[in-house]
């Protein structure tokens, strides 16, 4: 392994970098530590350098109360800690990679251009958001989210709203807010802006919220919202964004028109969360190579260009799938990754040849008081490359069931039934929830199987934890499919199998749970598995098929094993996910 300190020939360069935040502000501090006779240079767009960008929801909202503590590091401190020179306010309209030359502008003097030599250029250019060309959308009261100033508009807005809306006739009267897009960052303006007292509709295109989560999943956090009077439309988008009265002096708010035709009441305020792109028109006009489809910067294993002495980090690259492999590439916005690349670049500059090996797609959101969380490949994304997979879904405890606050960790684990391959895990619940995804992270990470899952030796407690965690849990339920010991139906099948002839389907939840809970389908047979044994000449003589289904999925494994042991049915098999599972998305599936 290379030593800095030894390799005095990459000393002494003059570093440039395009955009702070995480990427840009890590590899400067890093080259620094490295090298203190480096000339660094950081040109910033707009006027903060490091900010918190994933705190300013909670701004917004209340949450976080000192405007100071989103400037995570200031050009003030960054010059007097580091060293660096900061310019901020300054846009770089032209990368000459031959010259080796960065062209800028003051923003704040339009006709002001410098010119910058450089050794090594840092492109942490970033993403901006998506603002497609719908009607109305540059009118008064509609904001995306990118910066500090941006975050100042919106509080700015927000505060000088009346507490009501007088000119609403026919709506209610209370104060009405529409995100468009349900992602990570969507979902949290919602809740911060309920919290904030407005009444909130969002909108998104997908048919479900929260995209990195399968459709079950993500059904978990709809009915909470919903719960909590947000208003959800999916599988919609807005077409139009139109006047309330005709007159925006008078009243600024928007009707939002989706391309259903319906409308939605007037808003006093929209969020514009429709997703991001790469902010990288200067590096394509610089012939650095991008992706044909997202304008994504393509660098090598080693953060590199096409171009010498360039380098990429943060959201406007693409990096490597390690999950799927076969230089399988994708791009995963997310800060903890861009601060990596940025501190490996810097590495890699003093010639520590330090791989980037791709990333995982950790993330997490919290929505009011639940957690979502997930890690790798979802099914659609596995679906859309013909990656053969199987899921199990269990609903444990966060921690042991007879320490009081025990809240249910509703978990899934997809992976590969030929080898127990992990491919990507998801978790939604109050409590417990990102640190068992962690774990999935690190399990995928260091190449682990769900065999190893089911064997790890994680931290017990009752009042933090369980004997067998739900990751071991998750591990078992997927090694017992790798094992043959059990065959699934899920849930999208259910009903179409029950309709089938020989075929019967079987709960064996107590009458007490389905009479408070509900049945699975009219045509279940009810025998609780303590009964099983003795009532087991209940199911026809000619079913050939038993679909098996408890509340959460334990008793309708061991109801399975019992079943299939007897040797009177040709196939048995475990609804994934059981009732609980079933439960959140019947009304979604196709009749």
């Amino acid at each position: 392994m290379t030593n800095a300190d030894t390799n005095g020939s990459k000393k002494g360069q003059k570093l440039v970098v395009i955009g702070g935040v995480a990427g840009g502000a890590s590899f400067a501090a890093r080259a620094r530590r490295l090298d203190e006779s480096a000339e660094i240079l950081m040109l910033q767009s707009g006027p903060d350098v490091s900010f918190a960008s994933c705190g300013m929801p909670y701004f917004i909202g209340g949450e976080i109360t000192d405007r100071n503590q989103m400037a995570v590091q200031t050009p003030t401190s960054l010059r007097k800690r580091f060293n660096i020179d900061v310019r901020v306010n300054t846009r770089v309209t032209k990368i000459d990679t031959e010259a080796k030359l960065v062209t800028a502008i003051d923003e704040t003097q339009p006709n002001s251009t410098t010119t910058h030599s450089y050794d090594q250029l840092v492109l942490a250019v970033g993403s901006e958001p998506l603002k497609p060309p719908i009607p109305g959308i540059d009118r008064p009261g509609l904001f995306a989210l990118r910066n500090l100033q941006d975050m100042d508009a919106i509080v700015s807005w927000i505060a000088a709203l009346p507490t009501k809306c007088d000119t609403c006739s026919g709506y209610e009267s209370r104060m009405h807010a529409v995100v468009a897009g349900a992602g990570f960052v969507g979902l949290e303006m919602v809740e911060q802006l309920q919290r904030r007292g407005l009444k909130v509709t969002v909108v998104e295109m997908l048919p479900q919220v929260l995209g990195p989560l399968d459709v079950e999943m993500a059904a978990i956090i709809e009915e909470d919202m919903k719960r909590r009077g947000v208003n959800i439309v999916t599988g919609d988008a807005i077409q139009e964004f139109l006047p309330n009265n005709g007159d925006d002096k008078d009243d600024p708010s928007t009707i939002v028109k989706l391309r259903s035709g319906r409308m939605l009441p007037p808003a006093q305020i929209t969020i514009l969360g429709m997703g991001v792109r790469p902010d990288t028109k200067v590096v394509k006009e610089a012939g650095i190579e991008c992706s044909g489809r997202g304008n994504h910067i393509v660098v090598d294993d080693y953060l590199r260009t096409n171009k010498a002495d360039v380098w990429a980090a943060g959201d406007a690259i693409l990096v490597r799938n390690p999950i799927v492999g076969n230089d399988d590439m994708w791009a995963v916005p997310l800060a903890g990754p861009a601060n990596r690349q940025g501190r490996m670049i810097a590495d890699n500059v003093y010639g520590m040849n330090r791989k980037f090996k791709g990333t995982y797609a950790a993330s997490v959101v919290r929505v009011f008081d639940l957690v979502a969380a997930c890690v790798g490949m979802n099914e659609k994304m596995l679906a859309a490359k013909n990656i053969a997979y199987e899921a199990v879904h269990v609903h444990p405890g966060s921690h042991a069931g007879y320490f009081p606050g025990a809240k249910s960790v509703n978990f899934k684990l997809i992976f590969s039934p030929d080898d127990g391959k992990i491919l990507g895990a998801q978790a939604v619940g109050e409590d417990g929830v990102e640190k068992r995804i962690d774990v999935i992270s690190t399990a995928i990470q260091g190449g682990l199987s769900v065999e190893d899952l089911a064997e790890l030796e994680l931290c017990y407690a009752p009042p933090v934890g369980s004997a067998k965690d739900p990751v071991n849990i998750a591990g078992m339920a997927a090694t017992n499919i790798c094992d043959g010991l059990v065959v699934q139906i899920q849930f999208q099948e259910l009903q179409n199998a029950a309709s089938t002839p020989g075929t019967v389907v079987l709960d064996v939840r107590i009458a007490s749970e389905v009479d408070k809970n509900g049945a699975l389908i009219d045509e279940a047979i009810n025998i609780p598995l303590n009964d099983l044994r003795s009532r087991m000449d209940e199911i026809p003589s000619n079913a050939k098929r038993v679909e098996v289904s408890c509340a959460s999925g334990q008793r309708a494994y061991y109801a399975t094993r019992i079943l299939k042991q007897s040797g009177r049915f040709e196939q048995v098999q475990n609804l994934a996910g059981a009732f609980k599972t079933y439960d959140k998305v019947r009304n979604r599936l196709p009749n």
